[in-house]
């Protein structure tokens, strides 16, 4: 080997360790930076003809694209499992613990026992008194759960909102990225860093819908859902819009203004179209404004329905004439199956039990529509009262099976129910968390290992001084020959 091929092997040695030290630098500051991959220093070796030694060819980023995808889908799953779980746990905490005070249960228990004492002492204003305020209490409590309800509709109303405007945002920056990237590339510049952007960028984007990423010319890549909706290929992304309804009420059904669905370019989908959009935290949002919702309000208002209808019988108050409400009305008339929508949120005491709305207590002992009081001793109201709730009654509303039971049954039923979709939700979290998890963990094997790292460091330091040894052999020999005579 010549002085000058030796020279020429030793600067390129000396070239591809300073770059490689450039790149363990860059790892290892970005161990912990998100969508940051990995760089590789790829080498190949140098005719010898042109020198010999090594060339760089370029440093690579290093990750697994099938691990990636799935990773981006397991997280849609679980950002899908949050969403639902939270929206679970606030109806179960709604409805309580039967035992706690304040749960549903426990109201209805706590109205069943002041009928039956004040059976005991019809005559006492006390005890008629407690029959009020449990009443009250009661129909609060259904108010107070109603109310919460459409609460988390609304906010998934507005959640869909926020995320269509990051989705429309993350699509058009993708896109940008496109470009630069490809600009980049095409003028064999590093795009690396463009791409860790990009990375990122599609991560936020698959936690409101899976995607699925598709290589295109010029370092582009093209995003569909993986139901196969079209987000972004080409240059231009789609427009998804969406318009979010304010305030909303039981009566409201999807697709039906104010309530809209997703719409692309202008037209609102049809619900087979929103189904390509399923599987993320959009579309968990839809299914808490549009089916988890509502079913709960239902199973709600039938049960507000059926304790009014249970307390509106003649049989048990001859007082009442054909369209006075019971001692629960809705909002102070007579609830019947056209109104039941919205029914639990609108459930009130009748005004004629409550004094402070010029109504009298002796009508919880004497009926409803008694024009005097009646006999101070008489309980015959009061344990009808108590009868209609502790009897067995089919309910009238669509919502609830056709099998009778007893109000506290069809109570404990409603929240049995919502505990037992918690429990549901939760552990699809969980198993969702747990793939997520190991998805992760085999994306880090990929990921920058400190330890690897600087092993990488140390070969390269290695290699840095056995080149700069090469060349001060190569200066040494030159010195000699310039000094021979």
């Amino acid at each position: 080997m010549s002085l000058s091929n030796a020279l020429s092997v030793a600067l390129s040695g000396l070239t591809a360790a300073s770059r490689g030290t450039e790149v363990v630098a860059t790892n290892l500051a970005n161990a912990m930076t998100p969508g940051f991959a990995r760089r590789e220093l790829h080498l190949s070796p140098q005719a010898h003809a042109s020198g010999g030694g090594v060339q760089i060819d370029g440093v690579a980023r290093v990750i697994r694209s099938a691990v990636l995808a799935q990773t981006r889908i397991a997280d849609a799953g679980t950002a899908r499992a949050d969403t639902l779980a939270a929206f679970h746990a606030t109806l179960a905490g709604a409805y309580g613990v039967p035992g706690d005070a304040g749960a549903l249960t426990a109201r209805l228990a706590d109205l069943d026992a002041a009928l039956i004492t004040a059976a005991g002492q019809p005559e006492s204003e006390v005890r008629q008194s407690q029959i009020l305020s449990t009443a009250q209490a009661l129909t609060g409590t259904i108010n107070r759960i109603s109310d919460q309800i459409q609460q988390a509709r609304g906010a998934a109303d507005q959640a869909i909102a926020a995320d269509v405007d990051r989705l429309n945002q993350g699509l058009t920056r993708v896109a940008a990225l496109n470009r630069q990237i490809a600009v980049q590339l095409a003028s064999g510049n590093d795009a690396n860093a463009l791409q860790d952007a990009r990375q990122t960028e599609i991560a936020a984007i698959a936690q409101i819908v899976p995607v699925q990423e598709v290589a295109r010319e010029g370092g582009r890549v093209a995003l569909f859902s993986t139901s196969g909706a079209v987000l972004l290929d080409s240059s231009r992304p789609v427009s998804v819009g969406f318009a979010p309804a304010g305030p909303i009420t039981p009566q409201m059904t999807a697709g039906t203004p104010p309530l809209s669905r997703l719409m692309l370019d202008g037209v609102q989908m049809t619900a087979g179209q929103m189904r390509l959009y399923d599987g993320g935290r959009l579309g968990a949002n839809f299914t808490i404004r549009d089916e988890a919702a509502p079913a709960a309000q239902a199973g709600l208002d039938a049960l507000a329905r059926d304790l009014h209808d249970r307390l509106a019988d003649p049989a048990v108050d001859p007082t009442l004439v054909a369209g006075q409400p019971g001692l629960l009305t809705d909002d102070g008339q007579i609830a019947t199956a056209a109104t039941e929508a919205g029914l639990a949120g609108r459930l009130r005491l009748n005004a004629a039990v409550q004094p402070d709305r010029g109504g009298a207590l002796w009508r919880l002992r004497d009926g409803l529509g008694a024009a005097a009081p009646g006999l101070s001793g008489d309980s015959t109201l009061l344990q009808g009262l108590r009868g209609a709730l502790a009897g067995a009654r089919t309910p009238a509303s669509a919502a609830l099976s056709p099998v009778a039971r007893t109000a506290a049954a069809l109570a404990g039923e409603l929240t049995s129910g919502a505990a037992s979709n918690r429990l549901a939700a939760e552990a699809r979290q969980s198993a969702a968390g747990v793939q997520s998890a190991a998805f992760e963990a085999m994306m880090q094997q990929d990921g920058v290992d400190s330890d690897q790292q600087m092993e990488s460091l140390l070969r390269l330091e290695n290699a840095y001084a056995s080149n700069a040894k090469v060349l001060q052999a190569v200066d040494e020999m030159l010195q000699t020959i310039l000094r021979m005579p």
